[in-house]
């Protein structure tokens, strides 16, 4: 068995009438927007599973949850990790840990991240010890400062058969 890392990344425009999900948690932003997408357009999730799907070797989100197929519409994120663990257990990997980075001017994350841990690790069958979930901002700079999407970064690391 061998270790390997991999990186995701996901934005999403800040929209009304949309849900605010992040982490599997539904939150109120300020301006009453949420985040628009196909699925709930959780960028931390989407960030995770593709972190997830590179460490193991695997093709990117995209391709196992594409935007086109009706029948992911409004899927929960949640839903999506539950999967992408399926996807890497049938590909002999095991999942050892998550390291996510939500970058957002507002809503405030911090008091939701043991809750968005939880979430996470249970949807990937993992202690949420291994799970991290960190947050902050782009200080007021560009495109996330002004507010106009949110953002997620993540790191994963598997174990797979070398290969």
């Amino acid at each position: 068995m061998i270790t390997r890392s991999g990186i995701g990344y996901d934005v999403h425009r800040l929209t009304a009438g949309r849900p605010l999900v992040l982490g599997g948690v539904r939150l109120t932003h300020p301006g009453g927007l949420g985040l628009e997408g196909h699925s709930d357009a959780d960028v931390l999730c989407h960030a995770i599973a593709d972190a997830i799907l590179g460490a193991t070797g695997l093709r990117d989100i995209g391709f196992y949850f594409p935007n086109d197929d009706s029948s992911l519409r409004g899927i929960s994120s949640l839903e999506i990790l539950r999967r992408v663990a399926t996807i890497i257990d049938a590909d002999g990997a095991r999942l050892i840990n998550v390291d996510s980075t939500l970058i957002a001017e507002e809503p405030r994350i911090g008091p939701f991240v043991p809750e968005m841990r939880g979430l996470i690790a249970g949807a990937l069958g993992l202690d949420s010890g291994r799970v991290m979930v960190k947050a902050t901002t782009n200080e007021l700079l560009g495109f996330l400062g002004r507010g106009e999407g949110i953002a997620a970064l993540a790191t994963a690391s598997v174990q797979t058969q070398e290969g």
